[in-house]
């Protein structure tokens, strides 16, 4: 039987990944909403939409008709503003549902993006493993607002829901600044060419850490898709590894032909960024890559909230284990294969 995706967030990480999986599936069709959209292409339609016009959204969303899955992986930044950013991103998620719902009578399941912050890294020390029954923290967290609006919505309906929980998703994506293959990336090329040693930038040095590769993440998705078993669940997913820092840097390092060095003294990359677009541009002309504006390059602040974590973060995935997805990613492969795309395509300088 024909399925029909539609991907909110479609031009992000996450949502670029989700589509590119899908589209190659048999008997899928995908459809990506995002605000600024590429060119459609076959098995994928793409419609530009305002997620918080809710107008807007039923109008352009009315010819979803055979739609069965909503996949949502939008997300707005208000870090600086905690309720601000739970008011915008509920907002998104709340007229992208109910457009959904209104002009998809087909609808069998939604999945619901989350991340390891429904369990309070953001804040600081968390219980390790995080597991899925753990108690909320103390709110705002716009997790919890977009999955109690989700399960009210869904209470007397026929479609059912998947949260999924991954934890810095890395993939290979341009402009997409929120990405730390990247910002390593970028971080390691400048620092090369500037004849510095490659130093670790903050606190999280000696402390175990956990990525989400975003293959992996879409692979899951499909699973969590059509698994009967995952309706009304939520899935820790991550690449199955942890690592430190200290040791994780020694292979970037190595990857980059540089000499790894601890923070000593840490650094803020938003600060010790801030000044390099000049350099970067004369990188852009010197290696011949593709002129990417420095701003979309890497997302400095990004790198700086994972690189100070200093505290262990581990999420426990025997629940996705148990359900039957048994798939995994050798982190420290991730990120060489990423870094060596990046080069490949002339992202980073192969120097």
């Amino acid at each position: 039987m024909k399925k029909t995706a539609v991907v909110a967030g479609a031009t992000g990480v996450i949502g670029k990944y989700i589509i590119d999986y899908f589209k190659d599936q048999e008997d899928w069709t995908v459809i990506g909403l995002a605000r600024n959209i590429p060119e459609d292409e076959p098995n994928v339609r793409y419609i530009s939409v305002n997620m918080l016009e809710p107008d807007e959204m039923n109008l352009k969303l009315s010819s979803l008709g055979d739609a069965t899955h909503f996949i949502y992986a939008a997300y707005q930044d208000y870090e600086a503003d905690p309720q601000q950013q739970v008011d915008v991103n509920l907002a998104m998620f709340k007229n992208t549902l109910d457009a959904i719902e209104e002009n998809a009578p087909a609808l069998e399941r939604v999945i619901l993006m989350q991340g390891a912050k429904a369990y309070g890294v953001h804040l600081g020390p968390i219980k390790t493993p995080a597991k899925e029954t753990d108690a909320r923290h103390m709110p705002p967290n716009f997790y919890y607002d977009q999955e109690d609006y989700m399960r009210e919505a869904q209470l007397g309906k026929e479609w059912t829901w998947t949260i999924l929980r991954p934890d810095v998703v890395c993939g290979f994506s341009i402009g997409k600044p929120m990405n730390l293959a990247m910002v390593i990336g970028a971080y390691a090329a400048i620092s090369k060419e500037l004849g510095l040693p490659l130093r670790f930038p903050g606190k999280a040095y000696p402390f175990l850490a956990q990525m989400t590769d975003a293959t992996l993440l879409a692979r899951c998705t499909l699973w969590a898709a059509l698994e009967e078993r995952c309706a009304f669940e939520t899935f820790n997913v991550t690449n199955g590894d942890f690592f430190r820092w200290e040791d994780m840097w020694k292979q970037i390092a190595d990857f980059f032909g540089m000499e790894s060095a601890p923070p000593k003294p840490p650094i803020s990359l938003t600060r010790m960024m801030a000044d390099k677009e000049k350099l970067w541009q004369q990188m852009v002309e010197k290696y011949d890559l593709q002129d990417i504006p420095y701003q979309k390059l890497a997302l400095w602040g990004f790198g700086d909230f994972i690189f100070n974590c200093d505290y262990d973060v581990m999420s426990d995935t025997t629940k996705l284990r148990k359900f039957g997805f048994l798939e995994f990613v050798d982190t420290e492969e991730m990120f060489l294969k990423l870094f060596t795309e990046f080069q490949e395509s002339n992202v980073l300088p192969r120097i």
